[in-house]
């Protein structure tokens, strides 16, 4: 389960429509949650996308941003959104059960996909100025691929 909070001026935000709940591609491209997965014992990771239309997008990558590759094995995620004046909340969550049998290379096959995670944030506002956020980001531009944005650690 991934929760993502904005706070602030939320008519500033450009939030992309409410849609059918199906996986689409390019939506880093306006305000888009995401989250990257990737085991301790190599350089493949997951990325999974989750936009305020409550469309998705999940992808595996052997090393980073080499051999990009849908992730057919999960059907979809469930994305909540929760709006108000000044918050803006979106819930998303997947089972990631498929992926711990996967991995995006050889050397991930026998463990399981916890190791580290980086959230990301892209805000678009209404003007067209895009902001990107992450626990932590490479120095230069944002780079939410970066083995430096891999900061949090789940067990």
């Amino acid at each position: 389960m991934f929760t993502y909070a904005i706070t602030g001026k939320i008519d500033a935000l450009a939030i992309p429509p409410l849609a059918d709940a199906a996986r689409a591609d390019d939506l880093w491209q306006h305000t888009c949650f995401e989250a990257f997965l990737r085991n301790d014992a190599g350089e493949g990771y997951y990325e999974f996308n989750f936009a305020p239309s409550t469309q998705w997008a999940a992808y595996r990558f052997s090393g980073y941003r080499t051999e990009r590759r849908d992730v057919s094995e999960i059907a979809s995620h469930v994305i909540a959104v929760e709006t108000g004046p000044e918050h803006y909340h979106l819930r998303a969550s997947l089972n990631v059960e498929p992926l711990q049998r996967l991995s995006p290379n050889a050397e991930m096959a026998a463990r399981r996909i916890a190791g580290r995670v980086g959230l990301a944030a892209v805000v678009e506002e209404t003007s067209g100025h895009r902001s990107y956020w992450a626990l932590a980001h490479p120095p230069g531009k944002p780079d939410f691929h970066h083995a430096d944005c891999f900061t949090l650690e789940v067990p």
